[in-house]
Formats: C-alpha cells, sequence, structure tokens
C-alpha cells in the first residue's frame, strides 16, 4: 500500500497497489473491491502499448502503465492498521466529470456518519468533491 495522506482522528489513507491488498481488503470489509480493482487493472492493461518489441522487454512499462490508467483504488485505517472505509477515485485522482467516485464502509453501509470528516479530507487532498448523494451508491 502506497500513503496518500492523514485524515482527521490518527486515521490515514493509502492507495490499495495490488490484487493481493484489494483481496485483503474485500474480505476485512466485506465488500466487492477486489472484483472491481481486477476488471480494472485488465482493463488498463488491455490498453498498453509497449514501447519496445523483443519479448523481454515488452512489458517493462506496464506496471507504470496500469497504475496512472486505473482508478485509485483507497483504503482508511486507523492507528492500529484496521480498515474503515473503502474509496474509488478517478485515475491519478484528478476530477473526470463522467466517472462515479464510489465511497463505502464495512459491508457497503454508510461511512459518512462516522467518517465524514476524513472522507473530507481525502477530498481536499485531491481536489475533488467527494459528497455523498454522489459517491455513496446503497441510499
Amino acid at each position: 500500500m502506497q500513503y496518500i495522506c492523514d485524515a482527521p482522528g490518527a486515521k490515514t489513507w493509502f492507495r490499495i497497489e495490488t490484487e493481493g491488498e484489494a483481496a485483503l481488503e474485500s474480505d476485512t470489509m466485506g465488500h466487492a473491491v477486489e472484483k472491481h480493482f481486477r476488471h480494472a487493472w485488465e482493463a488498463a492493461a488491455n490498453g498498453y502499448q509497449a514501447t519496445s518489441s523483443p519479448f523481454i522487454e515488452r512489458d517493462i512499462g506496464l506496471r507504470a502503465h496500469v497504475q496512472r490508467s486505473m482508478p485509485l483504488f483507497l483504503t482508511l485505517r486507523d492507528e492500529e492498521g484496521k480498515a474503515l472505509v473503502t474509496a474509488m477515485l478517478p485515475p491519478g485522482g484528478e476530477d473526470d466529470p463522467g466517472f462515479r467516485s464510489i465511497v463505502v464502509g464495512p459491508e457497503n453501509h454508510d461511512p459518512y456518519p462516522e467518517h465524514g470528516d476524513a472522507i473530507l479530507g481525502l477530498a481536499r487532498h485531491f481536489g475533488l468533491t467527494l459528497d455523498r448523494a454522489r459517491c455513496y451508491p446503497y441510499r
């Protein structure tokens, strides 16, 4: 996981970088982030154009391309490492009106009442609007 930013209340946002980390997040949080991460990784990898033709060098830039191209998958953790919130933001954390950011708590519950301040901190970090009405899909 990659550190992204601190949040109020001794919490920290991290980027989920691997399928294994996504699987752990799914198991811990009781939702399907692993499936969405895998689909996003595959879609980004399918869009990769190798810059070299020798087989051994073909995929040198693949991982960097995938991480630039796919949505950001993030996890909010408390000071003991407990998962609290999972978020999916546009690639690069850049505003994209056509992309629907998603923010959910354990078992897809609404995280805003308990962790709204941390979600606001993440929104400020990226310069995004992560309001409940748009980002929490289960009403």
